[in-house]
């Protein structure tokens, strides 16, 4: 069974998929309006959005006649805690790098001292 994140990423693989969600960032569009700048069918960009609402990016709403898709926020809270957990782990390697690197290499102020 694949995990939530995954098919976040699987779904955000797209560079078409991405501009959507780029755009629904914005405001909250129908898949006719979503489609408009596509050279493809209304029907290929409702697959688009389906891979989305099945990652859990966007949903579908009734507002009358009209039907936006709305992008679900919280789910880049989900991205970002991932993310997040690995920037700290490769900052801390980068830091303990950095005093390793100091503690090696004299500085010319010291190498100056030494005179």
């Amino acid at each position: 069974m694949e995990d939530r994140l995954s098919k976040v990423f699987a779904a955000l693989a797209d560079p078409t998929r991405r501009d959507m969600v780029a755009r629904l960032a914005a405001d909250d569009a129908t898949v006719n309006e979503l489609a408009e700048p596509y050279d493809v069918s209304v029907q290929a960009v409702s697959k688009h959005i389906k891979v989305l609402e099945d990652a859990g990016l966007v949903r579908r709403s009734r507002q009358a006649q009209r039907r936006p898709v709305h992008l679900e926020a919280e789910v880049f809270d989900l991205m970002t805690a991932w993310i997040e957990r690995y920037r700290r782990q490769i900052e801390e390697r980068y830091r303990r790098l950095d005093d390793l690197l100091a503690a090696e290499v004299p500085t010319e102020t010291n190498e100056g001292a030494a005179s």
